[in-house]
């Protein structure tokens, strides 16, 4: 007869190792988001970005980066990394691959 008191544990201790992960992921994407994206992409009239994305898609989606869904990591990483219109696009030097990475977790968090 298998004990499945031990696999259980295991499946308990990788979802929680997975999940502190995932957390630390996220947070960091927030941190990169808030410093290089937010003064223009934050929710309000006040950010270029959220206004000019407003006007874009006259609420078909909504125009603050934070609450939308579908992105994609292919997406946010052609815009970041090539900029459109007016928006600048970002060398390695200010936002690495890897906070990158970061950001489009934290942006792809409400994807269904």
């Amino acid at each position: 007869m298998i004990n499945i008191q031990p696999v259980l544990f295991s499946a308990i201790l990788w979802w929680a190792a997975a999940s502190a992960a995932d957390d630390a992921l996220l947070q960091k994407g927030r941190a990169v988001y808030q410093h290089w994206c937010a003064p223009c992409h934050a929710p309000g009239a006040i950010h270029p970005g959220t206004v000019a994305l407003a006007a874009k898609y006259q609420g078909a989606i909504p125009p603050a980066l934070e609450q939308r869904t579908g992105m994609t990591l292919d997406f946010i990483t052609q815009f970041v990394r090539q900029g459109v219109t007016i928006m600048p696009f970002f060398r390695k030097t200010e936002i690495s691959d890897a906070e990158l990475q970061a950001v489009a977790a934290y942006l792809m968090r409400n994807n269904k």
